[in-house]
């Protein structure tokens, strides 16, 4: 039976996998500032919020050429949370390959193709979840040029909203109930009052 690592071990390894991740996400920046040139990936938003179970598109734009072809264009999209990265979305020489997408977002992400002809990435991805959070980037390269572009989405637990909701609904449902005790109670003592206040009248008129 094979022995487990011991914890010294696995936290160096995880280490090593955060050190070789951050390196990739900073080598990425640093060539495409130094190469890209006058070819830019641009994104339209660099913070995303959506809650858990909801849809969102996110996009990315970048420099076209009418006389270049699409044959040339490769595009790699990444979800990058801590020491892991998780392709959505591939495309080689202007084809997508769905083969390399990660199994987390299977059925989960549809791409524009008519936009992606304009030079938009758009990527819409259904049933958010929570672990779906993190730094997406998106690498484009061209014959004529590299760059990447990058965003952030977090989501948010559904039921995080819930309990604030079923406070409100609590503290609105405790008050229409003292409202009603109020009601009754005036309704109770108006009786006896209203009672007390005809014989009065009655005694008074029959002294006259």
């Amino acid at each position: 039976m094979r022995k487990a690592a011991p914890p010294n071990i696995i936290l160096k390894r995880r280490n090593q996998q955060q050190e070789k991740m951050i390196c990739r996400i900073l080598l990425l920046i640093i060539l495409t500032s130094c190469v890209s040139g006058s070819f830019v990936v641009n994104v339209t938003q660099t913070s995303y919020q959506a809650e858990e179970n909801h849809n969102i598109t996110l996009e990315w734009t970048f420099t076209t050429k009418p006389d270049r072809s699409t044959k040339t264009l490769n595009i790699l999209c990444e979800l990058f949370i801590s020491d892991k990265s998780s392709v959505l979305y591939h495309v080689h020489e202007g084809v997508e390959v769905s083969e390399s997408q990660d199994a987390k977002f299977s059925g989960q992400v549809q791409s524009d193709k008519d936009a992606l002809r304009e030079g938009r990435i758009r990527l819409q991805l259904s049933r958010l979840r929570t672990d779906d959070s993190g730094l997406y980037l998106c690498e484009v390269n061209t014959d004529y040029g590299f760059s990447v572009g990058r965003c952030r989405l977090n989501v948010t637990a559904a039921d995080q909203l819930r309990p604030q909701r079923s406070t409100l609904s609590g503290e609105v449902k405790s008050w229409g109930q003292n409202m009603l005790s109020t009601i009754q109670g005036l309704t109770a003592l108006t009786a006896p009052l209203s009672a007390m206040l005809a014989a009065f009248i009655w005694f008074i008129v029959g002294r006259k």
